[in-house]
């Protein structure tokens, strides 16, 4: 039998997790999350990481495996994951992958180009100078600077809004210059799933998902990294928004009511993304249905 990622991907709050678990234990297999955030030790609540019973039943790849300080790249996960995946292919033929991070299965599927380490004094300029001015002035510095990046890229999306702009300053080309456009060939099978739900179905879990976040305890450990809000992982919806809060620029009430919307927005985004990859084959975050896909596709026997 070929052996086969599947990878279930889609929207923040649309039950990724939890399918992705059911699937691990009918294949009695193992996860690599493809999350940009859930890598970090030190975030834990915002980043919706799986229950701690769920990490010790089943063995995740790339959560918990990094600390915030440490920068990590979509070319970075690429290695990972297929380190990850050569390993669980030894004693099964299926691994499942998780995630939302959209560049993260871009690489991982199709490939990634290397770009040139960026220079440390160059990154912490573009980091504290994007936390003093905002958006609007990298928006402006990605316009002056990498024309190509500003008519083609994530444009509302600061981390790779920062990345590119880094690159760019950096290397003197564009981030664009470094992307394959070759897919590479993978040894295994990949098929990936992209779970959706009604929009306002999706809104609505987003919402109960950000309260249920507060009364976990956000606040405080949003608290507890305040020292750290400069790095780029903490450039992240949920932290951002209580960062303002704890610094006396906006209430409480309004910061929860802004993670709220900025995940609703992050959704969308996410969506738009993943609706551009033709490969993506959408199902709602049911299992039954998924296995009968799977079936139906010749993936798995019935």
């Amino acid at each position: 039998m070929n052996k086969t990622c599947i990878i279930i991907t889609g929207p923040t709050a649309v039950g990724k997790t939890a399918i992705s678990i059911a699937l691990a234990k009918h294949f009695s297999t193992e996860i690599i999350s493809a999350d940009s955030r859930q890598c970090f030790k030190e975030l834990n609540i915002a980043v919706a990481k799986p229950a701690l019973s769920d990490l010790q039943q089943i063995h995740h790849y790339f959560i918990n495996s990094h600390s915030i300080t440490e920068d990590i790249s979509a070319a970075d996960f690429e290695k990972i994951a297929l380190e990850a995946v050569d390993t669980v292919f030894l004693k099964n033929d299926f691994v499942i992958m998780v995630g939302g991070t959209g560049l993260y299965i871009k690489a991982f599927s199709e490939g990634m180009d290397d770009i040139p380490a960026i220079e440390p004094g160059i990154r912490a300029s573009v980091t504290s100078d994007y936390n003093y001015n905002g958006k609007e002035w990298l928006r402006n510095e990605i316009k002056k600077n990498d024309p190509d990046y500003f008519a083609t890229g994530e444009m509302e999306n600061p981390q790779r809004m920062m990345r590119a702009l880094e690159v760019k300053l950096s290397t003197g080309l564009s981030i664009r210059s470094f992307q394959s456009k070759e897919k590479k060939q993978r040894n295994f099978n990949i098929i990936t799933i992209g779970l959706e739900l009604p929009r306002e179905i999706l809104y609505q879990r987003i919402n109960k998902r950000v309260d249920n976040m507060m009364e976990m305890g956000l606040l405080e450990e949003v608290k507890s990294l305040l020292p750290y809000k400069h790095l780029n992982a903490l450039q992240t919806v949920g932290y951002r928004e209580l960062f303002d809060h704890l610094e006396g620029k906006i209430s409480l009430e309004r910061s929860v009511e802004l993670i709220k919307q900025n995940s609703r927005h992050y959704a969308k985004r996410q969506l738009t993304w993943f609706k551009r990859d033709v490969a993506i084959n959408w199902l709602p975050p049911d299992l039954t249905l998924i296995l009968k896909f799977l079936v139906d596709r010749k993936v798995i026997s019935s």
